[in-house]
């Protein structure tokens, strides 16, 4: 990627200061977002802006990044978000987010001979990645399309509410949810914890597809964004993608998400064998008709995949700005034409932020997925509150029955307990300082 300063560059066209209309509550802010998020950059100027909001109850503020995805993914964002803040509480000397340091402004004025030198590169690491690229390509339609039951192609996914022609009109919903419940399910069942995050989407997609009366039989399958650094300094997109079996056609929580679990590894044990610069051009191939075919519509109803689920890791600590404590940090992400909702998450010290994207026009009720995916958690926490009961059963047999009644009666108060967090959450979701981040 090569970058230009543009000489004639004017802050009033990306930054925006606005204030909610009272109450400011949380509703008002998100429906300012989806607002926002309706609308196009304009291609004319440089592809970024950011909104100051004002006015949300509590003396609170929030942040509004929009980025288009052509200059930034989504790591690359939070990379920028993290370098934006500080981690020192008392630190008054946060430059704005949108500022550009001395240092960096130099580095950006490269020289012809130095952009030359960046496409030869490019091309020399191409032709050297076409073997290794033929050979893992000839070795997945000869060896696993078709007799790999965990191997996911980009001709299965089925016909789907999710994958229409999408309007310019969006709708924004996000919620925080407990890092560590998605843990404590991870370790119990011995899988990763974006297993288990692709299982409770799963879930949550099932169930509101069930209650739309649009659940295909065939299973869905979801687009997962996987990053390709090595370190920190590169800030463009470098992504491959995994396409999962969610399993949507198991009512089973537990079948879905062996499903998942096993086509997300078959998918990663491929990419092992090969480098990052292979990894992207077997992307390109095996991807390529289907962004073509999204750019053009010339097929609408054939689509590569249903639905696409990101889980981008955010900071750990907490970050300041000027002073004032970020506490939340919502991701809102894009959708396509025949891909109308997108599922974003990220992390941010003991929390999981979920922002839920999709076409306001072609999906009803979006937020009520917000519910589905609390929802579909306890159903895990259930389960692993019954596993435990019959192993205490089984260590103390003359303890089998009040063993097995006690721990059933703790999960149902857990999951009763989880319901009321919920609804607290849902009114208390910002403290001091919130920020949401666009990638698009």
């Amino acid at each position: 990627m090569f970058w230009d300063e543009d000489e004639e560059f004017d802050i009033d066209h990306h930054f925006r200061h606005i204030a909610l209309p009272h109450p400011g509550r949380i509703r008002e802010l998100l429906v300012y977002i989806s607002q926002e998020h309706s609308s196009l950059i304009d291609r004319a100027k440089p592809l970024w802006t950011c909104h100051i909001i004002e006015g949300i109850e509590g003396n609170r503020f929030a942040m509004y990044f929009k980025i288009h995805h052509a200059m930034i993914d989504g790591v690359a964002g939070m990379r920028l978000v993290e370098k934006s803040f500080s981690k020192d509480a008392d630190s008054k000397t946060i430059i704005p987010p949108w500022c550009v340091e001395g240092k960096r402004a130099k580095r950006l004025k490269e020289t012809k001979l130095d952009k030359a030198k960046k496409i030869f590169s490019a091309l020399k690491g191409q032709v050297e990645a076409a073997p290794k690229v033929t050979q893992e390509l000839f070795q997945t339609v000869f060896k696993e399309m078709g007799k790999n039951p965990d191997y996911v192609s980009s001709f299965q996914a089925p016909s789907s509410l999710f994958n229409q022609r999408v309007s310019s009109s969006r709708r924004f919903a996000a919620q925080s949810f407990e890092l560590d419940r998605f843990r404590d399910i991870s370790k119990a069942l011995g899988v990763t914890i974006n297993d288990v995050v692709l299982a409770v989407c799963a879930g949550a997609l099932r169930d509101y597809l069930i209650t739309q009366e649009a659940l295909p039989k065939k299973p869905l399958i979801a687009m997962v964004p996987a990053s390709l650094r090595d370190d920190d300094s590169d800030m463009s997109n470098r992504i491959t993608m995994i396409l999962a079996n969610l399993g949507t056609h198991k009512e089973s929580p537990l079948e879905r998400l062996d499903i998942i679990k096993r086509s997300v590894q078959n998918a990663k044990n491929r990419f092992k064998r090969m480098s990052s610069d292979q990894i992207l051009n077997y992307s390109a191939f095996v991807f390529g008709a289907a962004g073509v075919n999204i750019a053009s519509g010339l097929m609408p109803k054939r689509q590569a995949f249903n639905v696409i689920i990101s889980n981008v890791p955010g900071p750990r600590e907490p970050l300041y700005w000027n002073g004032a404590k970020l506490d939340a940090l919502y991701p809102v992400s894009i959708v396509l034409d025949g891909q109308a909702l997108n599922i974003t998450m990220t992390s941010y010290l003991d929390k999981l932020e979920v922002g839920l994207t999709g076409c306001r026009k072609s999906l009803p009720k979006l937020q009520n997925l917000l519910t589905h995916l609390e929802n579909e958690i306890q159903k895990f926490e259930q389960i692993i509150a019954e596993k435990n009961a019959v192993e205490l059963a089984d260590k103390k047999p003359n303890a089998q029955a009040k063993a097995k009644t006690d721990t059933q009666d703790v999960a149902k108060e857990s999951v009763a307990a989880r319901k009321s967090l919920m609804t607290d959450i849902n009114h208390h979701i910002f403290s001091d300082f919130h920020f949401l981040t666009i990638v698009i």
